[in-house]
């Protein structure tokens, strides 16, 4: 009898740890039936190098939803990234959304200045000022091969006073 009495216990604790691991792995995969409503937006961005689908989108520090798609918009020649915004979450029309950096060569996200001036976006409306990331391998690039500051891109200095 204490024998099936340890088995119980030990099959209790079992299923426990199961169900922790499975919560653990729904919470830590962010599936989308646990968390409230969200809505959508649009960005139009010249590039989206080293955004990709589910990187976060930030607004004063902030995450306040993800990328859920991108396209290219071939009319535009522009890339259009849809954000899954969080329900409750104002943004006004006249919002600038970024492409940021974390750290110096970390992963990228969507920063949104939120704006405060207009009218609210409604869900499936575009931000319209956007910025494209600086990339830093081709600032570097630049700056080691001796580009930066040429007189191509300057002004040629004045010339020595006549004697």
């Amino acid at each position: 009898m204490q024998r099936y009495a340890m088995e119980s216990v030990v099959g209790l604790f079992v299923l426990i740890g199961l169900a922790c691991v499975g919560y653990m792995t729904i919470k830590l995969g962010d599936v989308g039936f646990l968390k409230s409503g969200s809505y959508s937006l649009l960005a139009k961005f010249t590039t989206v190098s080293g955004l990709r689908v589910g990187s976060p989108v930030e607004m004063v520090g902030l995450r306040i939803g993800k990328i859920a798609a991108m396209h290219l918009d071939q009319n535009d020649q522009m890339a259009v990234v849809e954000l899954e915004i969080d329900q409750g979450i104002k943004i006004f029309d006249d919002a600038i959304a970024s492409v940021k950096t974390s750290g110096l060569i970390g992963d990228k996200f969507i920063q949104i200045d939120a704006g405060g001036g207009g009218d609210l976006l409604q869900p499936g409306a575009t931000i319209i000022a956007t910025e494209a990331a600086l990339d830093i391998g081709d600032l570097i690039g630049k700056y080691a091969f001796g580009t930066v500051g040429t007189p191509a891109t300057q002004a040629a200095p004045p010339a020595p006073p006549a004697e």
